[in-house]
């Protein structure tokens, strides 16, 4: 059935009324039919195609925002001292703040069917308040109280808007979501710094003044985002759930097979490069570079991933992440010295930035589901994450650390045909309900 088949005529009168009402330009004429790969329903995006000045204010609250979830580990000695905590307890702290990144996918359902502009306006600003008045907190049970309420203000900002990033970047997904990475990315890495140059002048108790910046943050949302086009799609565009779940089964299954695959990859080098570059005999420095160098280049290659997936296709800067990484791995492990650092940095503008990547594929699989599909897809990155560093924990172990990064290196390998799965952009719209 063609386009024209499917769509009624509308009168011209309330043609003007829609455009009046909504401010919106569209065009009725030959030029709309561009081919089968563009007949893709709600997919079509007739507004700007880029939101730049919205989709940078997302990603700076998302900054300012992971800023705050940063204190953790600075706190953390702190109170194992004040509340006498274990090992265990102590752990158990992080945990609260992550383990309701569970609820994400009830907050992207809600975001296919609610205008939720005011959880991503007012979360920064909550979740600052909470993470800044630990230090006030009288006993271990109201510490993990604040936690797990961060945790939850944490889970329905990062649904939302991640969401919201991507409906703001219309045709540019890859580009869009990219820079909501890199404010995430540049968050965790300011926040203790922050934290930490902040209690050298102030007391545990004082460091309730560095909530301001995370209430300044989403005062900033509010100006920007207050009439931002957040729409979900409307009416009978929006598939129930459990029809939503069945349409994303194969994608997800997908992406979780690359996600487990790839994950022990990312796992060595950035959580596991210093312990065995210093069993290697390099100086303290040196073995703190590798994160450092690791890290920043994988910001580089977000920024680069997400405007080249829009260009050259999301399969084709997946396939070259998936091959290129893992190398970069292999080969930092086989030089010696300062020559192994530029692959280092290879493995990871490789590796950490196809997370994005994917987080845009899954978008433009799934648009009239966009938060749901999104949702799953980072809950499901969360866990498999988790536990990839414990498995190379494992494999250094057993075998040392040497072996550890060569045998993940090898397995990510093993991701690169579950890439040629995966949809084309022209495939997406048969793939979408």
């Amino acid at each position: 059935m063609s386009l024209a088949e499917e769509i009624p005529a509308v009168p011209a009168a309330s043609v003007a009324a829609a455009y009046d009402a909504t401010g919106s330009s569209f065009s009725t004429g030959p030029s709309f039919s561009t081919g089968p790969s563009f007949s893709t329903g709600p997919s079509i995006s007739t507004g700007p195609s880029f939101s730049t000045g919205e989709v940078l204010t997302l990603a700076s609250g998302h900054a300012a925002h992971d800023t705050y979830i940063g204190f953790l580990p600075v706190l953390l000695p702190h109170f194992v001292e004040r509340f006498a905590l274990s090992n265990t307890m102590a752990g158990w702290l992080s945990a609260f703040t992550q383990l309701p990144s569970i609820l994400q996918p009830v907050f992207g359902h809600l975001a296919d069917r609610l205008v939720l502009r005011w959880v991503v306006i007012l979360t920064p600003a909550i979740t600052a308040t909470l993470m800044s008045l630990a230090g006030w907190a009288p006993s271990y049970a109201v510490l993990a109280v604040l936690f797990a309420a961060a945790g939850v203000s944490s889970a329905a900002f990062h649904a939302v808007g991640s969401a919201a990033a991507g409906r703001l970047s219309r045709r540019h997904l890859g580009r869009g979501l990219s820079l909501w990475m890199v404010g995430g990315e540049l968050g965790a890495a300011l926040g203790p710094m922050l934290v930490a140059a902040a209690l050298t002048v102030l007391t545990m108790k004082e460091i309730g003044l560095l909530m301001v910046l995370g209430w300044g943050a989403s005062l900033l949302l509010y100006l920007q985002l207050r009439r931002a086009p957040l729409q979900p799609h409307a009416g009978a565009a929006r598939p129930h759930w459990r029809d939503s779940l069945g349409k994303m089964r194969r994608i997800m299954l997908l992406m979780g097979a690359l996600a487990i695959l790839r994950g022990m990859a990312v796992s060595a080098p950035w959580v596991f490069a210093p312990l065995l570059l210093k069993e290697e005999g390099s100086s303290g420095f040196v073995a703190g570079a590798a994160v450092t160098v690791f890290l920043a280049a994988g910001i580089a290659g977000t920024l680069a991933a997400g405007w080249l997936s829009d260009r050259l296709g999301r399969r084709a800067v997946l396939l070259f992440g998936i091959l290129a990484g893992p190398a970069g791995v292999l080969l930092f492990v086989a030089l010696d010295g300062w020559a192994r650092f530029p692959f280092l940095a290879l493995a990871g503008a490789s590796l950490v930035s196809l997370h994005p990547v994917c987080m845009a594929l899954v978008q433009e699989a799934f648009p009239e589901s966009r938060g749901l599909a999104n949702a799953l897809y980072l809950s499901m990155v969360f866990v498999i994450s988790s536990s990839a560093a414990v498995a190379v924990g494992a494999l250094g172990d057993a075998a040392g650390l040497r072996w550890a990064f060569v045998i993940s290196a090898l397995i990510a390998f093993l991701s690169a045909p579950l890439v040629l799965l995966l949809p084309r952009s022209e495939e997406q719209a048969a793939v979408a309900p």
